[in-house]
């Protein structure tokens, strides 16, 4: 027995090793430098996979219980690394084009549930009314508690016109809340945008997808054509984020040629990099240069960006730059918070590892993480206030602000700007619409601008 189980040993430090060479860390092409093995963890691991394969009730399949090993090694770590099965790594890479099959919800995992980061614009889960900070904890019949999150995710995508039950807990909500929903083709319309009134345009971008960045150029373009423009509004509100070089390029369509957009610091010399406005930065290998077809006037243009509590990672990248550089004024409300650079290691067996490896900080050295961007003027979403919003401080095992800070401790930045309840709960209302209150409130600000620029 104790041979079986060395002989085990060995074989699953191998595999260890062999894993770690397969991620392909730039930090770690030296081996000299790699860190040593914990042999003796490896053994009591090696002691827990043989008493699982002796003696578990049913019989499970070595490759189960590795990935299990990776995942939970991985969702330990922070609420944004995982390990992406194929199925789930594809997935993933079908997002960032901005079509998949499925339910329109951006999610996380906290406490062994799913928890809703934000629905997205015109889904099903969106129109079935499923909110941010919601919990699901059934998934038709089966329970939540003790899925991955690929797994839970691979149960919410599927084939358009099927449905699924989503058992669901709200805070405020004394009893659980089932909805049912048609999973739907999710086609994410990542840029829109119109004339809000004579003078005034209204850019809104939903999601930061691989051509975001040439959708806002191309926008921009239809609305100056449209008229002389005195102002814009971009609206990052519940912009759950996305590519970081599609946040790069939009940011360069409003910033000078190679002013710095944001900047990454990690533990390895490539997670230490600035990110400028400059075509190495947001073209990847595209062979046109959007920005050439941007009108010059675009980057002059009185601006308020519009964020809220919705507002996370890409977008908040976005408005940091924007604020920092003092081209744009940040109204709404402060935005999640989620300043972690994740990197997607492809494995050797059509799966991924989705690694937290750097954190964000805006071009004035501020750190996103944990914190979010606080706005220069606070509008709430309405007169009554705004409704209270789950954010990355709220997250359980959330890094913190600074890399001093463990990663499991808090940052004291809970709440936030409109971290508290509304007198009335606040209703809602169409993002860029004609009772859109923030929107409003943007546009007579851009009003009081344009007549100060008159007076001068």
């Amino acid at each position: 027995m104790a041979s079986k189980l060395q002989k085990l040993g060995l074989i699953l430090t191998g595999l260890f090793a062999g894993v770690l060479i397969s991620l392909n860390f730039s930090a770690n092409a030296d081996r000299s430098t790699m860190a040593p093995l914990p042999v003796e963890e490896l053994r009591t691991f090696a002691d827990v996979f043989n008493a699982i394969k002796q003696g578990y009730v049913e019989p499970v399949e070595d490759r189960k219980l590795i990935n299990h090993a990776i995942s939970g090694m991985l969702s330990g770590l922070d609420p944004h690394s995982a390990y992406l099965d194929a199925d789930a790594f594809k997935e993933l890479q079908e997002g960032t084009q901005g079509e998949f099959g499925g339910l329109g919800i951006e999610v996380g995992m906290e406490d062994g549930f799913v928890k809703v980061v934000s629905p997205i614009e015109d889904t099903p889960a969106f129109r079935a009314g499923i909110k941010a900070g919601d919990l699901i904890v059934k998934l038709d019949d089966t329970p939540v508690k003790g899925m991955t999150l690929a797994d839970a995710v691979k149960r919410m995508r599927g084939k358009p016109n099927t449905g699924i039950t989503l058992t669901i807990m709200r805070k405020g909500e004394s009893k659980p809340i089932v909805v049912s929903i048609t999973r739907e083709i999710i086609k994410v319309q990542s840029v829109r945008s119109k004339v809000v009134e004579p003078g005034f345009g209204y850019v809104r971008v939903a999601q930061f997808q691989e051509n975001t960045a040439a959708s806002v150029v191309d926008h921009l373009d239809r609305l100056f054509k449209e008229g002389e423009l005195k102002g814009l509004v971009l609206d990052l509100r519940n912009d759950p984020g996305g590519l970081l070089h599609g946040a790069v390029g939009v940011a360069a369509a409003f910033l000078p040629t190679n002013e710095l957009v944001v900047s990454t610091d990690g533990r390895t010399p490539d997670a230490k990099r600035e990110y400028r406005a400059t075509p190495d930065d947001y073209l990847r290998g595209r062979r046109e240069d959007f920005i050439r077809r941007l009108p010059p006037q675009a980057r002059e243009l009185p601006m308020v960006v519009l964020v809220n509590g919705g507002s996370a990672s890409a977008s908040e990248i976005v408005a940091g730059a924007l604020q920092d550089h003092k081209r744009a004024t940040v109204m709404g409300t402060q935005t999640f918070g989620k300043g972690s650079v994740q990197t997607i290691l492809p494995l050797n067996n059509n799966s991924a590892i989705k690694l937290t490896t750097a954190r964000y900080y805006t071009p004035g050295g501020r750190s996103i993480q944990a914190k979010g961007i606080e706005p220069d003027i606070v509008v709430e979403e309405s007169e009554n206030g705004s409704a209270r919003r789950v954010r990355e401080a709220d997250l359980l095992g959330h890094l913190g602000e600074e890399r001093q800070a463990g990663a499991d401790s808090a940052t004291g930045e809970g709440g936030g700007a409109d971290g508290q309840a509304a007198a009335e709960p606040a209703q809602p209302f169409e993002l860029g619409g004609e009772d859109d209150y923030q929107l409003s409130r943007a546009i007579e600000l851009l009003k009081g601008l344009q007549i100060v620029q008159n007076k001068d």
